[in-house]
């Protein structure tokens, strides 16, 4: 290959580069530190994080063969598809639990791989230290990336982002490798030369391990074979026959090229089917936008983009999705703006070839996200901008420098440029991460962007409600139906708001509406099922749970609550089998224990009672209610010292713990109790 587009490092510091990348890399890691170090203190956020990981039953099972196997062969609770992002979470709970924190490590860690291994690719890509730096650090710190590595359901981005970075430098590896030694025999007229295996080194096939691994953890990689392509045009520039020393055309050369992505193209191909069929659902929210409207929206959420990217302001979790009617004049700007950039770069690719490829990657990169084909219901979003705005960062920084290339103070200029806007980018990042630190401020930060955005008005309700302001939580609710009064989800959320605030009837109505809406909503049955068993109506709140268990058959809480009706109406044998069902999904509840070792009891079953109760006092010693049934069930078995023991700890229990209902039910109790059992206390 040639030197186009390499800038090697001045002899004077060729030998302390390598101290010079270590110089970089430990940089990049103390300012990716400095801006998301903080989230080390923050908790999930009520925006996915539940649905993904806190009360996902598989990830929540911890790290096991089982579940591996599960997540590799089925989609998760939303319909989606990226099993490796799935184990990670897994791998997470099974080392932090509920520590929010250790997941967050997770994603600084991974984002600060990503910004390394970009420095160290473009490096090797085109020899230009300086450039490599300054796009490494820009991408580290853009507030634009808060989104990814503050929210732990954005670990889809870091995770793929790691393997894609792993993949273009192993590939960069084997173009660069394979260049210098097969040299192109010129005497070949067919285009085996590059398709053929044996040339095919370790690298072509580590970058197709870590092309499918990305895969795994999200789909949007599935441009990287086309991005691959432009790498060969720039900087590896693999389609000059001069400059391999082949006479073949260009068109026989293309073609080559072309055959050595066929693998990777066969996973695209594979992932693109499995995401349309595990996504189907998704589909539904947009039926109703007809393709014009998808394309005009799709042009401006490009110059959005853009925007952002150049003037960070304003940004925001959620972006709600304009209304039917577009401003044309905004579509036309936009359209306008697209066209002329896409213009300027193709004239300009034979003097400057950086232009083209850092535009097509920005472009083509954004395609699987961009509103045409994707089938979320949101505008757009910040994360889809993780990959390919390195692009964009290619593009202005490499025709940057090639601009002031005559000036005569250009690195004193350029060097100054570059400490301001990574200055100004990591005050404005570190900002950004600050309205990440609870549920309130993010979602008040994001109506403060987009006051219209129904989801941030219920989500802020949530929160409030979390926290025991349930006017406030009202208040919001009524407002994201007023933007959308056909949201299952805001109804639904009223209808808890209203049932803490002792309005079971209003409570009932709004439950009612969510099913109507969204018939197959299981959140929204098996909260009506406790609004109807609170209200005195059991039976109807067990048809509830079973709707709901028809839905979501992992559904725990809804296995217990119904264990719980069957139990109190004498159906022990249906209750275990529901309580059973709770273990298998959480084997560490000690309630369900509790509850079984109850059912079992009742049917006489007391050894097996005994050994639930045990059992959960194993998984919660304080646990009172436990050791008194334990002690009773003791006291029938005939062994009194162990009971009486038990009935002693559950009354000191309870009056250490205030519940004063228990410690005065368990002094009635040993009034009449055997004379064996210890009296109860004077006081």
């Amino acid at each position: 290959m040639t030197n186009q587009g390499r800038h090697p490092l001045p002899p004077q510091l060729k030998l302390h580069s390598r101290w010079l990348s270590l110089a970089v890399c430990l940089t990049l890691a103390l300012a990716v530190w400095i801006v998301f170090g903080r989230t080390l203190h923050y908790g999930f956020v009520n925006y996915d994080d539940d649905f993904y990981i806190y009360k996902n039953p598989i990830v929540t099972r911890g790290l096991n063969l089982h579940e591996i196997v599960w997540v590799l062969t089925h989609d998760n609770s939303l319909g989606e598809w990226f099993p490796l992002t799935d184990i990670s979470h897994m791998s997470d709970w099974q080392l932090y639990g509920l520590n929010a924190g250790g997941h967050h490590l997770t994603n600084i860690l991974l984002h600060t791989a990503t910004a390394i291994l970009l420095f160290v690719t473009l490096r090797k890509l085109t020899g230009a230290f300086g450039r490599a730096a300054f796009v490494a650090a820009v991408f580290a710190i853009h507030p634009l990336r808060v989104e990814s590595v503050a929210w732990v359901t954005g670990r889809k981005d870091v995770l793929s982002g790691l393997f894609f970075m792993l993949a273009l430098w192993t590939w960069t590896r084997y173009a660069q490798k394979q260049s210098r030694e097969i040299n192109l025999k010129p005497d070949t007229e067919s285009a085996s030369w590059v398709i053929d295996p044996r040339r095919w080194t370790p690298d072509y096939f580590l970058a197709l391990i870590f092309f499918g691994l990305g895969l795994l953890s999200k789909a949007m990689l599935v441009t990287l074979p086309f991005l691959l392509l432009l790498l060969d045009y720039w900087p590896l520039n693999r389609l000059s026959p001069s400059a391999s020393g082949t006479r073949r055309s260009r068109s026989q050369i293309w073609a080559g090229l072309i055959l050595e992505k066929v693998p990777f193209l066969l996973l695209s191909a594979a992932v693109c089917i499995i995401t349309v069929l595990t996504q189907k659902h998704t589909f539904l929210a947009v039926q109703g936008l007809t393709l014009p409207w998808r394309v005009s929206n799709a042009l401006l959420a490009y110059t959005d983009y853009l925007r952002h990217m150049i003037y960070p302001v304003g940004l925001a979790l959620v972006y709600a999705r304009p209304g039917m009617n577009l401003p044309l004049w905004n579509v036309s700007l936009s359209a306008l703006i697209l066209i002329g950039i896409s213009i300027g770069v193709i004239v300009g690719r034979r003097k400057h070839p950086y232009l083209l490829v850092g535009w097509l990657w920005y472009l083509g990169m954004l395609l699987p996200v961009i509103d045409i084909m994707q089938a979320g219901d949101q505008a757009r979003a910040d994360r889809y901008t993780y990959l390919p705005q390195i692009g964009l960062y290619v593009l202005l920084t490499w025709g940057v420098v090639e601009l002031c290339h005559s000036w005569r103070y250009r690195r004193i200029a350029l060097g100054f440029a570059a400490a301001v806007i990574l200055a100004g980018l990591l005050v404005d990042a570190y900002v950004q991460t600050g309205y990440w630190k609870d549920n309130v401020s993010l979602w008040n930060r994001t109506l403060a962007c987009t006051p219209e955005c129904f989801l941030a008005h219920n989500n802020l309700g949530v929160a409030l409600a979390e926290q025991g302001k349930l006017d406030e939580a009202v208040q919001q609710y009524n407002q994201a139906l007023e933007l959308n009064p056909d949201s299952a989800y805001a109804h639904n959320n009223m209808g808890n708001a209203l049932v803490k605030q002792g309005k079971l009837p209003e409570a009932i109505e709004q439950f009612e509406w969510a099913l109507r809406l969204n018939p197959n909503y299981a959140e929204a049955c098996y909260d009506l099922g406790i609004a109807l068993a609170d209200a005195g109506k059991p039976d109807e709140a067990i048809r509830y749970y079973e709707k709901a268990l028809l839905i979501k058959p992992d559904d725990a809480d809804a296995h217990h609550n119904l264990g719980i009706l069957l139990a109190d109406q004498g159906k022990p044998e249906d209750a275990i089998q529901h309580f059973e069902q709770v273990l298998l999904i959480k084997p560490d509840d000690a309630e369900a224990r509790y509850n079984l070792g109850g059912a079992l009891a009742r049917q006489g079953k007391l050894k097996e009672a005994i050994q639930n109760f045990e059992r959960a006092l194993q998984l919660r010693p304080d646990y009172a209610e436990v050791h008194f049934n334990l002690g009773i069930a003791l006291a029938s078995e005939g062994k009194v010292n162990e009971a009486a023991q038990h009935i002693q700890q559950a009354l000191n229990l309870a009056t250490e713990q205030g519940n004063t209902a228990l410690a005065d039910f368990i002094r009635n109790w040993l009034k009449s109790a055997p004379s064996s059992l210890p009296p109860p206390p004077k006081s």
